[in-house]
């Protein structure tokens, strides 16, 4: 695999798009997709722009957990994220449903145990392993059943939590891109309505260059996430 670090550039190279330039995309498909869904859901066009969103970060998610230098902090400042935007939107609506961050917390944490039990040689990260893997499939198969009556949802199930693990563990780019594509049209299948436009997101991972891009932007989606949610939410309040 393509070391996730900025290459100089030559006649040669591919120059394709960044890390960074994906996430960016992410993030603005991620901000017309809420702004669709808050402010202007009978805008069909918002909401098939905004499916671009969650394969985008699920690759990104993937190479994330493949390249991080602390998986420890790496999972802390996801999860920690995760939680603290769930407790807030808990408080604000009453409701169960797990966001996105949830998610992607949870493909994390699968990850992470699944390595511990096939790669370690510890007894200690292996019990670990199974503890993580254990948690992150009951909360993501089990609980949105049991708790089906409170409302309780995890943001596009299972197979969007499976997602970045099937990336994660595709062998090579090509294989990757296959799995996303399959992962995708199961989560059309099942969700129905504009999610099979998700899709399109192939062509754009197809031109990454598995480089990170310049300037860092690191914890740009750790602030970005929250902030887009509130500016929303205070929009819709003036608005509506």
């Amino acid at each position: 695999m393509a070391k996730l670090i900025a290459q100089p550039s030559s006649k040669r190279s591919f120059v394709g798009l960044s890390n960074n330039q994906l996430k960016i995309i992410a993030m603005l498909s991620m901000l017309v997709d809420h702004i669709g869904v808050e402010l202007y859901p009978t805008l069909k066009f918002l909401r098939i722009l905004g499916r671009l969103a969650l394969p985008l970060f699920a690759y990104m998610i993937a190479e994330g957990c493949f390249y991080t230098k602390s998986r420890t902090r790496y999972l802390i400042l996801l999860s920690t994220l995760a939680v603290l935007c769930q407790v807030v939107f808990y408080i604000t609506t009453e409701s169960l449903y797990q966001g996105i961050l949830i998610t992607f917390s949870l493909s994390v944490i699968t990850i992470f145990s699944f390595d511990n039990i096939l790669k370690s040689e510890n007894l200690f990260k292996i019990l670990l392993g199974l503890i993580g893997l254990t948690f992150a499939l009951y909360v993501a198969l089990f609980m949105p059943i049991r708790y089906e009556s409170e409302g309780f949802k995890i943001d596009y199930g299972a197979l969007g939590m499976f997602m970045p693990v099937a990336i994660y563990y595709a062998p090579t780019k090509i294989i990757k891109l296959i799995a996303c594509a399959f992962m995708l049209v199961f989560l059309g299948i099942a969700l129905q309505g504009v999610q099979f436009y998700a899709l399109l997101a192939l062509p754009l991972l197809a031109l990454y260059n598995g480089q990170r891009g310049t300037p860092k932007l690191k914890y740009v989606f750790y602030v970005f996430y929250p902030l887009h949610l509130i500016a929303i939410y205070l929009a819709s309040i003036m608005l509506f």
